[in-house]
């Protein structure tokens, strides 16, 4: 992704009607350039072959201190490195593909493998934040909505996340089926991130469901 000349070539020589980008790095080395400037190069090289792209991006692009759901005309205010590196590749990716639609989401469960929140879930010494509130999704439901948009024509942010928003604990101890050790965040955190998520539901035939009805 990092590479401008590679990423060009292969969309030359595939030409992709469609290009959902997923691929990122939340931390450690290189990950600013990967989510931003390879985010940057794969949005310029879909614009190039005149490829539909959706591009992936999070509920951390916000700081969480609103106090209510966000809606995609909400201002980016992100609270962390890998939250300002989501936001600036947010903005790469409109200047370079003006007609990308960018999917903010947020945390993933429920696919083949365990996310790393499901495992976390079963380490009993491992402690959950009691006010930090994200609406997680299942990924297939995810999955789903994405290629229902790739389908379309929309462009700029929208919102696609689960119906429950819910605390880092009480997502735990779904998985978990027991109660958790519990903390409060500190105020340097992205809190409350929940994301309004009503536009690109009544768009799609995909229900974005809640975590509790999943697991139920």
């Amino acid at each position: 992704m990092r590479d401008e000349r590679a990423v060009r070539e292969l969309f030359e020589r595939v030409r992709p009607a469609a290009v959902v980008h997923t691929a990122y790095r939340q931390d450690g080395p290189g990950a600013y350039d990967i989510n931003v400037a390879g985010s940057g190069n794969v949005a310029a090289a879909a614009a190039a072959v005149g490829a539909r792209l959706v591009h992936l991006s999070t509920d951390v692009v916000f700081d969480g201190s609103k106090g209510a759901p966000y809606v995609e005309e909400d201002p980016l205010s992100p609270a962390s490195d890998y939250g300002r590196a989501k936001a600036d590749a947010e903005r790469a990716v409109a200047a370079a593909h003006p007609g990308a639609l960018i999917v903010r989401t947020s945390l993933l469960y429920g696919g083949p493998e365990p996310s790393r929140h499901e495992l976390m879930a079963q380490d009993p010494e491992a402690t959950f934040f009691t006010n930090e509130v994200r609406c997680p999704i299942q990924v297939g439901d995810l999955a789903q909505a994405l290629l229902e948009l790739a389908a379309t024509e929309l462009s700029g942010p929208l919102h696609v996340a689960g119906a429950d928003g819910l605390t880092r604990a009480e997502f735990a101890e779904l998985f978990a089926r027991r109660r958790v050790r519990t903390a409060e965040a500190p105020p340097t955190r992205p809190l409350d991130c929940r994301l309004d998520s009503s536009r690109a539901q009544a768009m799609i035939r995909t229900r974005l469901r809640g975590v509790r009805e999943v697991l139920a």
